[in-house]
C-alpha cells in the first residue's frame, strides 16, 4: 500500500512537472514571436518611406523592423562579410543577383518592389534655372554640384548617365561632389555645400526638402532603369519573417506607399512606367 501511494504521488508530481513545463515553452513561444524583429539593410533613397511600411507592416503582423541605411554598394560588401542582416533592400537588382550567384541569399527569395527616379534638386535661395533642365547646371554661378557616389551607389550611376545623355558630362565634371549615397548627396545641397545635386525624386518629395527646395525631375529615357530589388540573406535567423516582409512589399498597400514616395512600381516588361 505504502508504495502504491508512493507511486501516485510521484506520477502526480511528475504530471505537474510536464504540465508546467508545456506551460512554459507555450509561453516562451508565444513571447518569441511578439517580440522578433528583423534587421533590414536598406537603400539610402527609402529613408523617407521605410518608417511608414515598417509601422504598416508591424500592424499587419506584430513584427518589428530595425532598418540601417546605407549605399547599396557598401551593403553588398558587408554582406559578403557576413554583416548580420535578415533583408537587403538594394537600389540596384545587381547587388542581390551577385549576393545570390554567391549562395549569400535565400534561393527564390529575389524581388523587384521598385524603380528609383531622378531629379534635379537645388534650394529656391540657389535660383537655379530648372526650366533649363541639366543645363542649368552649365551655369557659372554653379560650382559644385552633388551627386550618389557612382563608385557604388546607383543613384550616382544615373546621375553619370542622364549628365551623359545631355553631353554636359565632361563640362560639369569638375563641379561634381560625391557623397557617400544618394541622402548625403542631398544633404551636400540642402546644407549649402553644394549649389545642385541630382538626387532620388523620393527623397525630394521628403517635406522638409519640398519646402525648402525646388526640382526638375529627369525623364527616365535618360539613364538606364534603377531597378529595385531585395532578398532574405541566407544566414538570417528569422528567414519566416523576413520572407513575409518581403511578400508585404507586393502588397497593394506597400506598393502604394511606394508609388505615394516617388518610386515607379514594376511593370510586366521589367520597365519602370512613364509617370
Amino acid at each position: 500500500m505504502r508504495r502504491s501511494c508512493l507511486s501516485l504521488f510521484t506520477g502526480r508530481v511528475a504530471a505537474r512537472c510536464v504540465g508546467a513545463a508545456i506551460a512554459a515553452a507555450c509561453l516562451c513561444g508565444v513571447s518569441a514571436s511578439s517580440a522578433q524583429s528583423i534587421t533590414v539593410a536598406a537603400a539610402s533613397d527609402l529613408q523617407t518611406v521605410m518608417p511608414k511600411l515598417a509601422s504598416r507592416f508591424q500592424q499587419q503582423t506584430g513584427l518589428t523592423i530595425r532598418t540601417t541605411f546605407g549605399s547599396s554598394g557598401n551593403f553588398f560588401s558587408q554582406i559578403q562579410n557576413g554583416a548580420p542582416f535578415d533583408v537587403f533592400l538594394s537600389a540596384d537588382v545587381d547587388y542581390p543577383r551577385r549576393l545570390e550567384a554567391a549562395r549569400l541569399v535565400e534561393p527564390g527569395s529575389l524581388v523587384t518592389y521598385a524603380y528609383g527616379r531622378i531629379v534635379l534638386w537645388s534650394r529656391k535661395d540657389r535660383l537655379v534655372e530648372m526650366n533649363r533642365g541639366l543645363e542649368a547646371l552649365l551655369d557659372p554661378a554653379i560650382r559644385r554640384i552633388s551627386i550618389a557616389n557612382p563608385q557604388h551607389a546607383p543613384y550616382g550611376r544615373a546621375a553619370v548617365a542622364a549628365l551623359g545623355h545631355e553631353q554636359i558630362y565632361e563640362r560639369v565634371q569638375t563641379k561634381l561632389v560625391f557623397g557617400e549615397n544618394v541622402s548625403q548627396a542631398a544633404q551636400f545641397v540642402d546644407s549649402g555645400n553644394a549649389d545642385a545635386g541630382i538626387i532620388a525624386l523620393s527623397l525630394a518629395l521628403d517635406p522638409a526638402l519640398k519646402e525648402r527646395g525646388t526640382f526638375y525631375e529627369i525623364p527616365d529615357s535618360f539613364y538606364p532603369p534603377i531597378e529595385q530589388a531585395g532578398a532574405v540573406i541566407k544566414a538570417s535567423p528569422n528567414k519566416a519573417a523576413a520572407r513575409e516582409f518581403l511578400v508585404f512589399l507586393q502588397s497593394p498597400d506597400a506598393l502604394r506607399l511606394l508609388q505615394d514616395h516617388g518610386f515607379a512600381l514594376p511593370t510586366p516588361s521589367g520597365r519602370a512606367p512613364q509617370p
